[in-house]
């Protein structure tokens, strides 16, 4: 795969690598009490907004000047932290559900245009042709230079049956060409599964929306999980930005019956937070092997981690994105809404994932040249790295490393290894259970 150097990524308005929870918690009451220094630099910023409305060259609004002071305070403290206007707090409320009306197609910055990611199948941007790569040079009439990946999602979501022209630029292509698309319901499916060879599973969970977890709970059961006829899965999270926090928690807690699965820990008491998993609907042991690249964010490296900590699964593939924190999303008066970090998650063993990410236990390919990692992100959170610690878990390892992946492999190489050693675990393990 060629470098890619990729902004936001949004499937038509989901803005993803954000591992949310919906609250009103943690407003702060004491809102009367501003020290005097406070007072004077707030009074600073009434002045600006004064001289701006008296002496700009044309008329500004208000509450323009106040949204656009407020994004700027929250883009300067990290990278997920932001302000979002009434209609983008009701874009990520959509989001989260994995149904909303448009094209089907997952949008992000490359090289600061507009391009395609990836259609969505069976969506009418994939049966209109729209290919990865493409270019989106127009929406309509509109042009998408220095455009805003919300601003684009405005434009290219609509009510089902309007139709978008979106003015595509690919490789081969002399002049951008019209693809006109009539818009429809689209629906994410954030769970997909399908029995492989010899009784064994997989299952790739594409993101965290409200039905996650219960989604995976009938994939389990159509793979015969409880019944014992699966004999090994492959969880598939490669490419996985994230989404709710409570969702990452259920899907680790199928698969674990006790101890924690993550824990959160932040500058105010009520957001270090401890949350453990429970015996009932545990699913029952078989070898199991989670996928991950360095698209892998957030809540997929809660899920990788706590499976990984608790020796319940090996991890395969290449090191996560390393997103390690958690943002809450609390809605303000006028329905706009502010999406603040307020803490950093650890996993069971007390691994901090911030700007680090997952490694697995077996490296097969190797990560893709400029790819961005929450690392390579400006005012990413430091994390303090243990040296004493991470020797100790380094001693503890045994690693295996296939980086090159055969130039000739036509089929996805990282799965049929992981089937190669989910196989190779089972009759390993099966023969172990006769000899004693």
């Amino acid at each position: 795969m060629p470098a890619r150097r990729w902004g936001k990524r949004i499937v038509t308005g989901l803005v993803v690598l954000t591992l949310v929870s919906f609250s009103l918690w943690g407003l702060s009451k004491n809102v009367s009490a501003i020290p005097t220094e406070e007072y004077e630099t707030l009074r600073i910023f009434s002045d600006v907004v004064h001289i701006i409305k008296e002496n700009y060259t044309e008329e500004v609004d208000t509450k323009e000047l106040i949204y656009n002071a407020v994004k700027g305070m929250l883009r300067g403290l990290d990278p997920h932290s932001s302000f979002m206007t009434p209609e983008e707090y009701k874009e990520i409320q959509i989001d989260t559900k994995g149904s909303f009306s448009g094209v089907g197609i997952e949008i992000g910055i490359r090289d600061g245009i507009l391009t395609v990611i990836s259609p969505i199948e069976d969506t009418p941007a994939y049966k209109a042709g729209l290919k990865a790569k493409d270019r989106i040079v127009k929406i309509d009439d509109t042009s998408t230079q220095d455009m805003s990946l919300s601003e684009a999602v405005k434009l290219i979501r609509g009510e089902r049956g309007s139709t978008v022209t979106l003015w595509i630029m690919r490789k081969g292509f002399k002049e951008p060409r019209p693809f006109e698309i009539v818009r429809d319901v689209i629906k994410i499916k954030s769970v997909k599964w399908k029995p492989l060879e010899d009784g064994f599973g997989y299952i790739r969970v594409t993101q965290f929306q409200e039905r996650t977890a219960d989604d995976l709970e009938n994939a389990l059961n159509e793979l015969g999980s409880k019944n014992g006829k699966l004999k090994g899965l492959i969880l598939d999270l490669r490419n996985n930005p994230g989404g709710l926090l409570q969702q990452a928690i259920e899907v680790s807690d199928k698969f674990i019956n006790s101890g924690v699965v993550v824990s959160t820990k932040g500058r105010v008491p009520g957001q270090t937070m401890v949350y453990e998993a429970t015996k009932k609907g545990t699913h029952p042991y078989y070898p199991m092997i989670v996928l991950v690249n360095d698209g892998s964010a957030s809540a997929s490296e809660i899920v990788a981690g706590a499976l990984q900590d608790h020796k319940r699964a090996v991890v395969l593939g290449t090191p996560t994105f390393g997103k390690g924190s958690v943002q809450t999303i609390i809605p303000l008066a006028d329905g706009s809404a502010v999406r603040i970090t307020i803490s950093k998650y650890y996993t069971p063993s007390g691994r901090s994932i911030q700007a680090k990410g997952i490694e697995p236990d077996i490296i097969i390919g190797e990560e893709v040249k400029g790819h961005i990692k929450e690392k390579d992100l400006p005012r990413h959170l430091e994390e303090k790295e243990d040296d004493t610690k991470k020797k100790e878990e380094e001693k503890e390892k045994i690693k295996v490393i296939e980086k090159k992946i055969p130039k000739d492999a036509k089929e996805d190489y990282q799965l049929k290894r992981a089937l190669d050693y989910l196989k190779s675990w089972y009759i390993f393990s099966t023969t172990m259970k006769k000899a004693m």
